[in-house]
């Protein structure tokens, strides 16, 4: 009996051994960390697939307006600028744009080309002097007479003499009493000059 108690004891105390040296072996391992690695290592790869939700119909932004580039700065010209004029200061009026003048008319009356009596349909002879019709005068003489804008004899004078003054003075009043269509250019009457001759015969 003692025997056998000696033997159960001896193998208790074995067990209790070995459960010690297990339990410190564990806890080296635990302190320490110490894994062990498996002979295969396989590695897997994992893709996630996400569903994204229809993105929302944007609404037309309204157009932007572009800002104006900035504009480079152009090499500047020195020009010479008259200075400026004060409210204090006259200022001229702009040129008057100008005139077109209207065409000088020839300056002076206008020359008939026939004898005046021809426009001039008032008029009268000469008297023949009784003088000089008993002395026996006779002759020609011319006169060169200025009309008015009228038509009236503004002046007379002896452009050629009968030789005798008489006569020519006889010619001179005949005239001066004349009434004759004014002369006209552009269709505005203007003064005439014209020669007038008249003839003295003793019948």
């Amino acid at each position: 009996m003692a025997t056998i108690r000696k033997l159960g004891t001896e193998r208790a105390a074995g067990l209790l051994f070995v459960l010690a040296a297990h339990a410190a072996a564990l806890w080296g391992l635990w302190s320490h960390r110490i894994l062990v690695v498996p002979d295969e290592v396989v590695t897997l790869f994992v893709e996630t697939i996400t569903t994204r939700p229809p993105a929302p119909k944007e609404s037309p932004k309204p157009a932007r307006l572009e800002k104006p580039r900035p504009v480079k700065p152009q090499p500047q010209q020195l020009v010479a600028e008259a200075p400026a004029v004060s409210p204090a200061e006259p200022v001229a009026p702009p040129p008057a744009p100008p005139v077109e003048a209207a065409p000088a008319r020839p300056a002076g009356p206008v020359s008939l080309g026939s004898e005046l009596a021809v426009a001039c349909p008032e008029r009268s002879a000469p008297v023949y002097p009784p003088l000089s019709r008993r002395q026996g005068e006779e002759g020609k003489v011319v006169l060169r007479v200025e009309l008015d804008e009228q038509g009236r004899v503004g002046a007379a004078r002896v452009a050629t003499s009968s030789g005798f003054a008489r006569l020519d003075e006889a010619a001179l009043a005949a005239v001066k009493t004349w009434r004759c269509n004014p002369a006209r250019r552009d269709g505005q009457p203007v003064r005439a000059v014209a020669l007038q001759p008249f003839k003295f015969v003793l019948q």
